[in-house]
C-alpha cells in the first residue's frame, strides 16, 4: 500500500514540532521538577508508541489534532501544576469558584482523547465491527484508563509523601478521585457523540480500510 500523503505528513511534522517546542518550554522554569516529570510522562510513552508503529499505522489528522492538544493541556498541567494555572486562577477568581479547575479540563481530556483513539483502533483493525457495542466498549476502555491513572496517583502518593501533592492536584476535595473520573467519563461520552460523523468520514477516506503500510 502507498504512505501515508504528503499532506498527512506535513501535518504530523507540524504536530510534533508543536509538541516537542511546548515539552521544552514547560520544563523551563517549571514549579517542580518531579510533578513535571510525573504529570508529562504519558505524553513521552505516547511519543514513542506513535514512532513505533508510524510506518504501520497512522491516525487520522482529526485524532493526530487531538492528540497533540492532549500532550500540550498535560505539558502546561506540569509546568505550573494544575492547581495553579493562571489563566483557571482567573476564571476561579472571576466567578468565584472554589477551586481552580484545570485539572477537570485534563480529565475531560483524558476521556475525550483516548475515545477516539480507541474508536480507531477498534474500527481499523476490525476488533469491533458492531457500531451499538462500539460506543459501549469504548466508555469501558477510556472508564479503565481513568481507573488505571487513580491508582498510578495513589502508589505515587504513598511512595512520595507530600511531595505528591501537586501532583494529585485535589485542593482539598475529598471528592476529586470520582469528580476525576465523571470528567473522563463526560470527556468520552461527548467525543464519541460530537466527532462520531466526522471521525467516519476521515476514515472512510483512508487508503484500503485505512490501514497504511510502506
Amino acid at each position: 500500500m502507498m504512505p501515508a500523503p504528503s499532506r498527512d505528513r506535513n501535518l504530523h511534522l507540524f504536530l510534533a514540532a508543536m509538541v516537542g517546542l511546548v515539552f521544552v518550554g514547560s520544563f523551563i522554569g517549571c514549579y517542580d521538577r518531579l510533578t513535571w516529570a510525573l504529570e508529562v510522562f504519558p505524553v513521552v510513552i505516547g511519543a514513542g508508541i506513535l514512532l513505533y508503529f508510524y510506518g504501520s499505522f497512522r491516525f487520522t489528522p482529526l485524532v493526530s489534532w487531538w492528540m497533540a492538544l492532549h500532550a500540550v493541556v498535560l505539558m502546561v498541567g506540569g509546568h505550573y501544576t494544575y492547581a495553579r494555572v493562571p489563566f483557571f486562577d482567573w476564571i476561579r477568581d472571576y466567578f468565584h469558584l472554589l477551586r481552580n479547575d484545570y485539572d477537570r479540563l485534563g480529565h475531560v481530556m483524558q476521556g475525550l482523547v483516548p475515545a477516539l483513539i480507541a474508536r480507531e483502533v477498534l474500527l481499523r483493525n476490525k476488533v469491533v465491527q458492531n457500531k451499538r457495542w462500539l460506543f459501549f466498549i469504548v466508555v469501558c476502555i477510556c472508564l479503565a484508563i481513568s481507573a488505571a491513572y487513580e491508582l498510578f496517583e495513589w502508589r505515587v502518593a504513598v511512595a512520595t509523601g507530600a511531595r505528591a501533592d501537586d501532583f494529585l492536584g485535589s485542593q482539598g476535595d475529598p471528592w476529586d478521585t470520582q469528580w476525576d473520573m465523571a470528567s473522563a467519563l463526560i470527556g468520552a461520552v461527548a467525543s464519541l457523540l460530537i466527532f462520531r460523523r466526522w471521525h467516519d468520514r476521515q476514515l472512510d477516506s483512508l487508503p484500503l480500510s485505512g490501514e497504511i503500510r510502506r
